[in-house]
């Protein structure tokens, strides 16, 4: 069994093949196949590698899956005693993109 730990849009994820990651939404171009090549950690069965910073010989193949959005927040806005209350929703744009393999040279 083989994971990784990898660096997309200043956040890290623990993947391997088969994982479906949900990030933030990608670019038109990118949804074709993103290719990610900031892998901080590979594990495979018959080494470890670390990397400094980065593994350089290692990156992740992923497929585009779908675009939705995340589930919705209430942001409220309340000041004591002056009956001023405000309270907005916000949902986020998210991507899902699918682990198709990890490659280490």
């Amino acid at each position: 069994m083989s994971y990784a730990v990898v660096q997309l849009q200043g956040k890290q994820f623990i993947i391997e093949p088969g994982t479906i990651l949900e990030v933030d939404r990608l670019d038109a171009e990118e949804k074709k196949a993103v290719e990610i090549t900031d892998v901080l950690l590979l594990v495979t069965d018959k080494e470890v590698l670390v990397g400094t910073p980065t593994v350089t010989q290692a990156k992740i193949k992923t497929e585009f899956v779908k675009d939705l959005r995340g589930e919705k927040i209430r942001v409220a806005k309340y000041k004591a005693k002056s009956r001023y209350r405000k309270v907005r929703g916000h949902r986020q744009d998210l991507t899902q993109i699918k682990v198709v393999s990890i490659e280490a040279k």
